[in-house]
């Protein structure tokens, strides 16, 4: 699987001719298609396997690169969310309890170093990853392969 990857030169075919280009996935990941030269042998037949994190409260996704990836955005796809408060509105706007209390009627268990962290990490903080997933998914870039539910959050 594959972090944010900083700005590399890689070869792409653009309008029938091979180029080298800089390409930088910022707020993005690579997602190769199946059969594609770069990814390992296990994952030729599915394409290369990204994990989308979602937030302490809510579901996380599995996705795969595809054809259609590959040509429309360089083998990219989205790698989360993204915020939709910054740490400083979080804390501002959230209660620690509350967030455990949802957590925990969720059955969800978390440890954590600061209440801090409870609020600027909170699902309210962050942007829906289902649709963000779905759009992808529709637009043809990723396919979704997996969902999963968390258990249990570390933080801090």
């Amino acid at each position: 699987m594959s972090p944010t990857i900083s700005p590399r030169l890689s070869s792409i075919w653009w309008s029938g001719d091979k180029k080298t280009l800089m390409l930088h996935r910022k707020g993005a990941t690579r997602a190769f298609p199946p059969n594609h030269p770069l990814i390992p042998v296990d994952y030729q037949l599915t394409g290369q396997p990204v994990l989308i994190g979602g937030t302490m409260g809510t579901c996380s996704y599995v996705l795969t690169g595809t054809d259609k990836g590959m040509q429309r955005t360089f083998g990219t796809t989205c790698h989360g969310a993204g915020r939709a408060y910054s740490r400083a509105k979080s804390r501002r706007n959230l209660d620690y309890l509350t967030v455990l209390e949802n957590l925990k009627q969720k059955g969800i268990s978390i440890r954590v170093a600061s209440p801090k962290l409870v609020m600027e990490e909170a699902p309210e903080s962050y942007k829906n990853v289902t649709d963000v997933v779905d759009t992808c998914h529709g637009a043809g870039i990723s396919d979704k392969c997996i969902k999963l539910r968390p258990i249990a959050v570390i933080k801090g």
